[in-house]
């Protein structure tokens, strides 16, 4: 991977961009997967998808992450809320799939 004063041309920065957003792709992939079972544990324990003070916690996280990153924290944290507040989203509808499922099967069983 070429530092970013080492591209010499829009090629040369279009392949190190590209070869960043498979790694961020493959990142997120992961984040969704933990996204995924975090709506599992919250719908077993009866928890909502949205818990404010853990959405202030991480992007307080990420800010922190910037900073020592040297790196615009208004820019992430921007990028993070939309990241979260998609997170939250898909966390809610796997829970509402998830009540659906045990509505069917309870109502099935009472037949």
């Amino acid at each position: 991977m070429k530092a970013p004063a080492s591209c010499d041309n829009m090629s040369d920065v279009r392949v190190e961009i590209d070869a960043l957003d498979r790694e961020l792709v493959a990142l997120l992939a992961r984040r969704l997967g933990y996204v995924g079972r975090a709506a599992e544990i919250k719908h077993m324990h009866d928890m909502p998808a949205f818990i404010p003070a853990r959405v202030e916690e991480v992007i307080a996280n990420v800010r922190r992450l910037a900073e020592s990153n040297n790196a615009d924290p208004e820019f992430f944290e921007a990028l993070w809320r939309t990241l979260v507040g998609m997170s939250i989203a898909y966390e809610q509808k796997l829970m509402d799939q998830n009540r659906v499922q045990a509505d069917r099967i309870t109502s099935t069983g009472n037949d």
